[in-house]
């Protein structure tokens, strides 16, 4: 779904992280973030994805091109109203895991982007919001 600029993409399938990949791939390339960023953006929103439909059964992800003075990125928004996670500050840690993974979601996806903030709620979900700036 396409409102203006945002790009809204409903996440309950594996189906939905390719289409959201893409989606983020595409608006880094239409906004100039080339190289390596489009890759980096669809990682990351694999990760958030895949963490909405496993602990939360659906959700959605946000892409919104970012424009401040002089500088370019994207905003990447991933929600859920899932159980939230209990404890932020530990699922941060590499290495902490819920699932099977190895623990390194999250705190990779952290380290792939500018800017990164999470705010969970217990029984009130998740929303995950990241900037990568050109």
């Amino acid at each position: 779904m396409r409102d203006a600029d945002e790009v809204k993409v409903s996440i309950s399938s594996e189906a939905d992280v390719v289409t959201a990949r893409e989606a983020g791939r595409q608006m880094a390339s239409e906004i100039g973030l080339n190289g390596s960023l489009p890759t980096l953006i669809a990682t990351a929103i694999s990760e958030v994805s895949r963490n909405i439909i496993q602990y939360a059964g659906k959700g959605e992800i946000i892409l919104r091109p970012l424009h401040q003075s002089l500088k370019t990125g994207i905003m990447i928004i991933a929600r859920d109203k899932g159980p939230g996670i209990a404890d932020v500050e530990q699922a941060m840690k590499d290495g902490y895991t819920t699932g099977r993974g190895l623990g390194l979601g999250l705190p990779g996806t952290r380290r792939l982007m500018d800017e990164f903030e999470i705010v969970s709620k217990k029984g009130k979900g998740t929303t995950v919001t990241m900037k990568k700036w050109m």
